[in-house]
């Protein structure tokens, strides 16, 4: 039985794009998503934030197009397939990474930001192995 799987994520870019070619030279494009989600604990009557990164890659014409206006810290929407992988980081946890592969990206900021309006978004974490 075949499968289907299409994922859609919505948050800030969390690094500037990185672009490069295969071998055949096909061109690849990564940058990093944090997907947020802000709630009110019930107990404590809190806010409480809850961050998800994700890596996300895009190909061919698409990866160029994402290299030449996604910036950090803007908002957008990727759709794609996700994929996980397990890993240890440098403090010897295990860590696991969410991997998105791009079908289709839609940038959400205003028309006419800059990548200097995003210059107060935090980085991504530092032990994030991408």
């Amino acid at each position: 039985m075949a499968g289907y799987q299409y994922t859609i994520i919505i948050g800030n870019v969390g690094r500037e794009p990185e672009l490069r070619y295969t071998q055949s030279g096909v061109a690849v494009c990564d940058f990093s998503v944090a997907v947020s989600r802000r709630w009110t604990d019930r107990n404590s009557n809190e806010q409480r934030e809850d961050t998800t990164w994700f890596r996300v890659s895009a190909w061919r014409g698409l990866a160029e197009t994402a290299n030449q206006y996604v910036h950090k810290g803007m908002q957008i929407m990727v759709a794609g397939r996700i994929g996980a992988s397990a890993f240890i980081g440098q403090d010897g946890e295990a860590r696991a990474s969410l991997e998105l592969t791009a079908l289709d990206i839609q940038f959400l900021g205003r028309r006419g930001e800059t990548s200097e309006d995003y210059q107060d978004y935090p980085s991504e974490p530092e032990d994030l192995p991408f």
